[in-house]
């Protein structure tokens, strides 16, 4: 099994590379659970989560470009095959 550390340490990795980084794999493997203890690590004002699962972040990204353009740091779209319109 991968230590948890090492996912996140290359988390870190990814995103000095590039700003966007996608977490997959099977579904109930973590993926989530990783992305909320990445952004635990940061301040709480540095990291924006999104659910697309719930129906409220859902409406809040209805649009995009006005709900992520004042944001800064990490936002994390959890559940993003669930709003293919997000990226057209």
């Amino acid at each position: 099994m991968i230590k948890r550390e090492n996912l996140l340490n290359a988390i870190d990795l990814r995103l000095k590379e590039s700003p966007i980084v996608a977490l997959l794999g099977a579904r109930q493997v973590g993926k989530t659970t990783l992305a909320k203890l990445y952004g635990e690590k940061l301040d709480r004002h540095a990291w924006h989560y999104f659910d697309l699962e719930d129906p409220r972040d859902q409406a809040r990204l209805s649009q995009p470009q006005m709900a992520l353009e004042d944001l800064g740091g990490l936002i994390v779209l959890d559940e993003i095959q669930r709003v293919p319109e997000l990226f057209p």
